[in-house]
């Protein structure tokens, strides 16, 4: 092992990758267990897929493309296809005390979760062939390159002086306006039996260890053993604990019921917004972030959808890119010189300045999430067909396309013998 990797940074960072991985299954939970009974596989496999798409495209080109040799700060070039040159030396571009490899497997598991995150947009209706080329597509041709903007060495975004410490931008303002445009493109589910959770506790228990992988995706963003690894432990906490209070006020207010899903909600909202800032403010600014963060998006999950009229079936934009913004943009306002050296020179210009290229950056990835999420899933849409069949859908995913049921003959929905009538 070279002189100048750290030991204890290494193990840190693979420990912290190990937990980013962790939340893709999470996540499979989470989504999993907010659909109906018949969709519950087909969701679970959204996850599962972009975890196996993903890990081969991430070693042939999306590691290169994203953190490679600079083109015109748009994207990275070739140079490290199949993963030529990335060894045990570490790049002190990005990581000077790790391997390069272990800096990039780390990378590997924020681009996994990312496309997992938009299926909840378009869930218990999408082919699963048209989903298999929209994740291989939408990572190839909008995470890598916005991966390179904001994190890549010349990147035009990171020349900027823009701050995203763990995937504001990247993961979840990318994720989460892709997904409102999916949701749109497929247009809204079939309205059968109330669409409501067929399992709350399968939900509650993904959001769970969703709370508990993002302290690698957060703390293990500072890449080493230092202060402001316990800071983004810190304010990560800090952030899901006051937007899980902020949720449930708002919907007991609203509704005079405070709910499970509510808690869970909040929480995760929370986690969004403080992921842009985490190494960047201090923890009184993460729960003024959490109380924020979780108050608009549960506005935005209980009210404009319903007032717009899209079908964002798992709340994917309201949470992600509606959390993922406000984060952004607290980011510039909070962000403090005293947490983080990158903090203070951002700050060298002004704080106003700082808001700007904040506001820019993402105002950025709006507009090419977008228009790129609408050009691939028109194009996917021309060779395998975007939406299940009206009798796929009425039947199930599970059953109708992947050929197996979750639950089989131990719960039934108003059925007979374990078949299901409705779910």
């Amino acid at each position: 092992m070279p002189s100048s990797v750290n030991g204890v940074d290494t193990l840190f960072v693979i420990i912290s990758s190990a937990l980013v991985l962790l939340m893709t299954p999470a996540l499979a939970l989470f989504y999993g267990g907010m659909v109906r009974r018949k969709n519950v596989l087909s969701t679970t496999m959204h996850s599962y897929a972009s975890i196996a798409i993903v890990s081969i495209q991430w070693v042939l080109i999306g590691y290169t493309l994203a953190f490679g040799p600079d083109f015109h700060g748009i994207v990275g070039g070739l140079n490290w296809f199949g993963l030529n040159g990335v060894g045990i030396n570490p790049n002190p571009d990005y990581a000077a005390t790790i391997p390069h490899q272990v800096y990039m497997i780390f990378q590997l598991m924020f681009a996994i979760i990312t496309p997992a995150l938009i299926s909840g947009s378009y869930a218990e209706r999408m082919r699963f062939s048209a989903f298999l080329a929209f994740t291989l597509l939408w990572t190839t041709f909008i995470y890598d390159p916005v991966a390179h903007w904001v994190w890549g060495t010349g990147g035009w975004i990171r020349n900027l002086g823009a701050l995203d410490f763990a995937g504001g931008n990247v993961v979840h303002v990318s994720s989460g306006v892709s997904a409102l445009v999916a949701a749109i493109v497929l247009g809204k589910r079939r309205k059968g039996k109330a669409m409501k959770p067929h399992n709350l506790p399968m939900t509650v228990l993904g959001a769970g260890l969703l709370w508990f992988g993002w302290f690698g995706f957060n703390a293990g963003s500072a890449l080493a053993v230092n202060g402001v690894a316990i800071n983004a432990f810190l304010t990560t906490n800090t952030s899901a604990a006051a937007a899980a209070i902020a949720w449930l006020a708002c919907e007991w207010f609203a509704t005079k019921k405070p709910t499970v899903l509510g808690v869970a909600s909040g929480a995760v909202s929370g986690l969004v917004a403080i992921t842009p800032g985490a190494g960047y403010v201090t923890p009184l600014s993460a729960i003024l972030i959490g109380l924020i963060g979780g108050s608009i998006c549960f506005f935005s999950v209980s009210f404009m959808k319903q007032k717009l009229g899209y079908d964002d079936a798992l709340d994917a934009f309201g949470c992600h890119g509606v959390g993922g913004t406000w984060g952004g943009i607290a980011t510039g306002i909070f962000a403090s010189a005293s947490v983080n050296q990158a903090s203070a020179d951002a700050l060298k210009l002004g704080r106003l300045h700082l808001i700007g290229v904040q506001v820019l950056s993402i105002v950025a990835i709006y507009a090419y999430a977008a228009v790129v999420t609408f050009v691939i899933l028109k194009l996917v849409n021309l060779v395998f067909k975007l939406r299940v069949s009206k009798d796929e859908e009425d039947s199930g995913i599970d059953i109708s396309v992947h050929g197996e049921e979750a639950y089989g003959d131990f719960a039934s929905e108003g059925g007979i013998d374990g078949k299901y009538i409705s779910a």
